[in-house]
Parts: structure tokens; sequence; C-alpha cells
């Protein structure tokens, strides 16, 4: 899976989750019902759950009765949280070198570098706003 799916699988594993009531052990959530609704392949959904589980945002269980459950309450997680669990990353890149002697080339790697840094800083900034719950209650809500 490429690393731009990670997050939106996570954040829609996450409200899925939180969405059946699976808070406990005895109400987890199998990877293919998981996988069904993202839709995706149960492999690439286990995939991203073990990084979840990593990061203590849920509890999982393999096998035959296995599952994925929420260890936190959906309104405490956070996007930016999300996103850095899955090794995620809102990034747009790093700027070129310039050329010396060019009258835009010594100037505009250090102009494009702090916009990157900015835009970063402000994604950031935005998914930390944005809880699981959010994402239950309406793409109106978490765009916002």
């Amino acid at each position: 899976m490429s690393d731009s799916q990670k997050f939106p699988v996570a954040a829609h594993a996450l409200a899925y989750l939180a969405h059946k009531a699976a808070f406990s052990a005895d109400r987890a959530v199998a990877s293919a019902e998981l996988a069904a609704s993202v839709p995706t392949n149960p492999v690439v959904v286990r995939r991203v759950t073990a990084m979840l589980g990593k990061a203590g945002l849920i509890g999982a269980r393999a096998g035959a009765n296995g599952g994925a459950w929420l260890l936190k309450p959906p309104e405490t997680i956070t996007l930016d949280v999300v996103l850095k669990a899955v090794n995620g990353c809102a990034h747009l890149g790093v700027a070129p070198k310039g050329v010396k002697g060019c009258p835009v080339g010594e100037k505009i790697p250090e102009a494009v570098s702090a916009a990157i840094v900015a835009a970063d800083r402000a994604a950031h900034e935005r998914l930390a706003r944005i809880t699981v719950a959010d994402l239950l209650n309406g793409a109106h809500g978490a765009a916002a």
C-alpha cells in the first residue's frame, strides 16, 4: 500500500470501529468487515491496524475470532495522532537547491521551503482539531 493511502484507511477504520461501538475485545470487528467498508483487501487493513495498535489507539487479536477495537474514545483521537501512527506525512516536498548567480535560483529555494513548512504546520494544526468522532458526525463538521 502506498504511504498516501495509509492515513485515509486508518481514519476510515477508526471511524468504522467507533460506528460499530467496538470499545472492547468482545466487540472486536474482523479485518474482513473493516476491509469491506473501506473497500480494500483485509491484508491492507491488518497492516494499518497493526500500526494503530503500536500507537495505542486500538487493540487487536489475530485468528478466526480476531478483530480490532478502540482503546480510546473517538472524541479523544485526533487525526494528527492518526497520521503520526501510520508514519504518514503532510509534507509537500523539499525545494530544490538554487543556482548561484541566478536572480531567481538564489532566492526561491528558501522562499519555497518556508511556504512548505508553513503549509505542513497548518495541516498538522488543522488535523489536531479533528477527531474520529467528528468524521462520524459528517464531512462538513471535519472541514469547518
